[in-house]
């Protein structure tokens, strides 16, 4: 599924952080990409996300073994093994954008949430509205979410995630969770 949503993201012209275009076929195969992004790298389950079935990869020689383990959490969690590649932010700003979507077409967003105070990328503190973010990047950030949601016909509440690297500013889509969350109800207090 996140290979899936990274394709669309890109076909709307949103960002991405570079990485894979489909599922590692192999351990060499994953050394080629991780070699063509540059250390670290990131392995990230295919068909889940919360951080499960996901490792960071600092050097070549870590590779093999985080790439086995996360297929195997990858397995346990999400029933399939399947992980890809993207380019690990260092310094990431972890900003969630809330979507509204009826059957209608009609699609709203309820702003912006910084969730970067995190735990085995595990959200312990969710900031609304996002401090110290730049009125302009957080438009785009809303745009953004609204035109994939668009691609989709997109029908629910759900939060569109996105990684902003403090060193360049710019943004990346990295997943949606189409479905209620905990974290709903920060929207639905600054929203009234």
């Amino acid at each position: 599924m996140a290979v899936a949503a990274r394709k669309i993201a890109m076909e709307v012209g949103v960002p991405v952080l570079p990485g894979s275009a489909a599922a590692i076929e192999s351990a060499a195969a994953a050394a080629r990409q991780a070699a063509e992004l540059g250390y670290p790298v990131l392995l990230k389950a295919a068909k889940g996300g919360g951080g499960r079935g996901m490792r960071v990869v600092n050097k070549p020689d870590e590779l093999a073994a985080s790439l086995e383990q996360a297929q195997r959490e990858a397995q346990t969690a999400f029933g399939s093994p399947e992980v890809f590649l993207e380019k690990f932010v260092l310094r990431p700003r972890h900003i969630e954008v809330q979507v509204l979507g009826d059957k209608h077409g009609k699609l709203m967003h309820l702003y912006e949430r910084d969730c970067s105070l995190q735990r085995r990328h595990q959200k312990v503190v969710e900031i609304a509205p996002a401090v110290n973010l730049d009125p302009a990047l957080r438009q785009q950030l809303c745009e953004a979410a609204l035109a994939i949601a668009r691609a989709v016909r997109y029908e629910n509440a759900g939060t569109f995630e996105f990684l902003v690297d403090s060193e360049s500013g710019r943004f990346y889509f990295i997943e949606v969770n189409p479905r209620i969350q905990v974290e709903h109800v920060v929207s639905e207090q600054i929203t009234g």
